[in-house]
């Protein structure tokens, strides 16, 4: 009597084609070609300098943006800004080479103690001329602020003043008070004090300087004048051979500052 078997399953085969434990699917082969990532050399050179390129132009951008201010002005304005530049630094040269020469001369002199004591007679005048104790005159300009509406505060004020003593103004007058080194403005607009002493508009600025220095620093873009007039003010600056500083400060002695010689 003859009996079929039927096979175990551990003894089938699949004999189906292209079927084997070694076949891939087509995410698979995509993942192995793509990883681990292959980078030859010229991918790296290729990849340094694009990235060199990208930092060098957003420093470009960044100091295009830093100089968006000096972008939007004109060529005359520009070449005026220059100019002011240049004149300061004449004026930093010509007090150090001045200097040098006190230093020369009182090296070489023979008479040194006659020499130091000249020395001494000429600081004592400019020290005279930077407290206000003695009356000075020279070329220079007057600037007169008109503020008809009451709107130019203090603080405008004051900037005029440094940007007159950037510009190398020596002795500078407002409304009959001498301003010194701690002169300092007060008040609101149509109530300003200087040094404590109520003055009025039209506020006139006697200056002793360089006209061809001090005329252009208050023109300057976004300086003094263009300033006043976004306030209604109007500020005229005219140049003069002879202008005269007589406003004086009384000569304080100090409390407890002495001489060490």
């Amino acid at each position: 009597m003859s009996s079929t078997e039927t096979p175990r399953d551990e003894d089938r085969t699949d004999t189906a084609p292209g079927a084997g434990p070694e076949q891939l699917t087509g995410r698979q082969r995509l993942i192995a070609g793509l990883w681990p990532p292959r980078v030859t050399r010229a991918q790296l050179v290729v990849a340094v300098l694009l990235f060199v390129l990208g930092l060098g132009l957003a420093i470009q951008v960044r100091s295009n943006n830093d100089d968006s201010a000096l972008r939007g002005a004109r060529q005359e304005d520009l070449v005026r800004i220059l100019d002011e530049l240049d004149d300061r630094t004449q004026r930093l040269e010509d007090e150090k080479q001045r200097l040098d020469a006190q230093r020369t001369e009182l090296e070489t002199s023979s008479d040194q103690a006659e020499e130091a004591r000249r020395q001494t007679l000429e600081k004592e005048q400019q020290l005279g001329i930077l407290a206000g104790t003695v009356a000075v005159q020279g070329p220079g300009i007057t600037l007169t602020i008109s503020d008809p509406s009451g709107t130019v505060e203090p603080d405008m004020l004051l900037d005029a003043i440094q940007e007159l003593r950037a510009a190398g103004a020596e002795a500078i007058q407002v409304d009959g008070v001498r301003v010194i080194a701690d002169t300092y403005f007060s008040g609101t607009g149509g109530d300003v004090q200087v040094d404590g002493k109520a003055v009025a508009a039209p506020y006139s600025f006697k200056v002793i300087g360089k006209p061809q220095d001090l005329e252009p620093a208050l023109n300057i873009p976004g300086g003094v004048v263009q300033t006043l007039e976004k306030e209604q003010a109007t500020a005229t600056v005219t140049r003069a051979e002879k202008i005269t500083v007589d406003a004086l400060r009384p000569a304080q002695r100090p409390d407890y500052a002495r001489s060490s010689s």
